[in-house]
């Protein structure tokens, strides 16, 4: 058997099945925008609403829960493009579904009644306060992981 650079005549890691083999197809080019974004949503999201549901918890518990809701969601995916994998790749890809579906439910629930929301969330009004981001992401999230997905076959 030939030796490889590593020594031990296995393949290198990036070529292994399971070990972030497809990290590079998932986190590149494009994904690299799209991690980055998930990042600072992950970030952004997450400070807001520790500090929304440490000091004003009474004033709208509902918006700042689903503005927690949404920085988990956000990181969970963030972790999946970093992970890579196929594995990764579909829990990112089902969380965007799963977030996709949330930006929509809320954004018309915020609209329909306003009033169950005394304070916005991430997703209210479709993401409006965020420059409508919340709801441009998981669509271009889910089109880039199909995309990865075939670019594999």
């Amino acid at each position: 058997m030939a030796e490889t650079a590593h020594g031990d005549g296995a393949a290198p890691p990036e070529s292994r099945p399971g070990t972030g083999g497809g990290r590079s197809r998932i986190a590149s080019g494009p994904g690299t925008l799209l991690l980055t974004l998930y990042g600072i949503f992950t970030v952004g999201a997450a400070s807001r609403s520790i500090v929304q549901l440490s000091t004003r918890f009474d004033e709208a518990p509902l918006a700042y829960l689903l503005s927690a809701l949404a920085a988990l969601v956000y990181a969970f995916i963030t972790f999946s493009l970093v992970r890579g994998g196929e594995r990764a790749r579909r829990a990112a890809f089902a969380c965007c579904c799963v977030e996709l579906l949330g930006v929509l439910t809320v954004g018309s629930w915020t609209l329909a009644a306003p009033s169950a929301f005394p304070d916005a969330t991430v997703w209210s009004d479709y993401g409006m306060g965020y420059l409508f981001i919340p709801v441009i992401l998981p669509v271009t999230g889910l089109l880039w992981l199909r995309r990865s997905q075939r670019g594999r076959g």
